[in-house]
């Protein structure tokens, strides 16, 4: 079989209706839109709406909101990190932090910090300096004989300071 021989199964296509084609073919004049209104019209949109009914999306209640603050963290598994070390993509005897993942094409881009998730396993002694960790990441890289340091969000560094200025000026 070459490439100029390729076509579709038998009966697996069927041509398009050819629609004002004349009253004999069925589909003529009018084309299948009926008489006259909005539908017969070109540029007709008329999604979401149920006939003056009070429509669906407008029926279901509310809910939650969307977070503008939240932070947006890139995740990476242990088992990436394992495989980036293998392939010799960062180094394992310099700290790794998000600018170390970014320049060794771990990852695309570091975004507010990186979290490290506990899937798969780490061999390698590493040291980590990065945004998060769970907390059977940290035990795995601290099993495996390296150390991480989890650098704290801004706001809660500011939030700490906040609290021990304030206990200073209770005493």
């Amino acid at each position: 079989m070459k490439l100029n021989e390729l076509k579709y199964n038998e009966g697996a296509t069927h041509n398009s209706k050819r629609v004002g084609r004349g009253i004999g073919s069925g589909k003529g004049k009018t084309c299948g839109s009926g008489q006259k209104g909005q539908k017969a019209r070109s540029g007709v949109a008329i999604n979401g709406f149920e006939g003056g009914q009070m429509p669906l999306y407008k029926r279901l209640p509310k809910r939650g909101f969307t977070n503008i603050f939240a932070k947006k963290y890139v995740n990476i598994t242990l088992a990436r990190l394992q495989e980036a070390l293998d392939s010799k993509l960062i180094d394992a005897k310099a700290t790794i932090d998000a600018d170390a993942l970014v320049k060794g094409k771990v990852i695309r881009r570091k975004k507010d910090g990186v979290r490290l998730l506990a899937n798969g396993e780490l061999k390698t002694k590493v040291d980590l300096k990065l945004a998060g960790a769970s907390k059977a990441a940290v035990a795995a890289v601290e099993k495996a004989g390296g150390k991480i340091e989890l650098s704290a969000p801004k706001e809660a560094a500011a939030k700490e300071a906040k609290k021990t200025k304030r206990a200073k000026t209770a005493k």
